[in-house]
């Protein structure tokens, strides 16, 4: 079981086409149920580091943890945690997640060429590209996404280090700036958001747990269906909302979950706003760095971030427990 295979026709033009055949790429190597034996046409190295592709004219070719290595053809190439160097020839879209892609001297490539986390590297002064294909490169935390390729459980359960302490103190401390600006720009909103988290947190957290399940299923189905600029508007959108309802919801979440503490556990003398969102911040930050816990708490923020923005205009009904 060394590869995944999948027919399927993938866009071009426009960087909306790039993401729809990557997203079309991860969506059959997760859910395809057909899964083949290595083939004499798709072998793996004697490493076990690389799936070499002599001859593939008919197959999409999917590999996690592993480097692609294309000989001859194939349809199209995604390679999670690893490389694909395309020796031959492709006629679909190339794409690598935490990898490189490098295209050969006679090295053909028929659609969009799409890096998260690593380069594009023709060796080639004029690659052999379809002309009016898009190359898409996001070469930004290299190391990270190739790990998490090689290895996907660490994403939920991710490694104590004193990196990970550092990183974890700055964005507490960037939290608290945010929260502090917050309640002091908006003192009004985040205490009505706080009130509602007290008073009826189950009503506002199913209200924002459909609502995100729906969005998530309009983006994901708008970017595989829709034109593309409906397609690209559609995700767009969906992104500021899921980012607002994320900021706003932990903001009023830190600040409830801090008042709680200093109400049940200080007195009356040492309570204050800002050391109700320090506490706040502190414990959101760990519930969020927990392994595992973390992914319990993060549909937390964002269920009740939406649900806060969706019922923060509504009558009082949303006030009764």
């Amino acid at each position: 079981m060394n590869y995944l295979s999948a027919t399927s026709v993938l866009p071009r033009g426009g960087w909306p086409d790039a993401v729809r055949s990557l997203a079309l790429l991860i969506a059959f190597g997760l859910f395809s149920g057909a899964i083949h034996a290595v083939t004499p046409e798709i072998e793996l190295s004697e490493d076990q580091s690389t799936l070499i592709v002599n001859d593939a004219p008919q197959q999409d070719v999917i590999a996690f943890g592993k480097s692609v290595m294309v000989e001859k053809r194939a349809k199209g190439v995604l390679a999670i945690g690893g490389d694909v160097i395309v020796n031959g020839r492709v006629e679909g879209d190339v794409a690598t997640i935490g990898g490189n892609i490098i295209q050969g001297e006679h090295g053909y490539i028929g659609g969009s060429v799409i890096v998260f986390g690593g380069a594009y590297r023709p060796e080639s002064a004029n690659p052999l590209r379809e002309p009016g294909t898009e190359t898409m490169i996001i070469g930004v935390f290299e190391d990270e996404l190739r790990s998490l390729g090689q290895n996907p459980s660490q994403i939920l359960s991710p490694s104590l280090s004193y990196s990970f302490l550092a990183q974890r103190l700055i964005v507490a401390l960037c939290w608290f700036v945010i929260t502090l600006l917050f309640a002091t720009i908006a003192p009004g909103a985040v205490g009505r958001a706080v009130a509602r988290i007290q008073l009826s947190w189950l009503k506002v957290c199913a209200l924002g747990a459909v609502t995100f399940i729906l969005l998530a299923g309009l983006i994901i189905g708008g970017a595989l269906v829709l034109p593309d600029y409906l397609g690209a508007t559609l995700a767009l959108m969906g992104t500021l909302l899921l980012l607002l309802s994320y900021v706003f919801g932990r903001v009023a979440l830190q600040v409830s979950i801090g008042k709680l503490l200093q109400k049940h556990f200080l007195s009356d003398t040492n309570r204050s706003e800002t050391l109700a969102i320090l506490i706040g911040v502190l414990l959101w930050t760990l519930l969020l760095s927990l392994p595992y816990v973390w992914i319990i708490a993060l549909f937390a923020v964002f269920t009740m971030g939406i649900g806060l923005i969706l019922t923060g205009r509504v009558s009082s009904r949303w006030q009764t427990p």
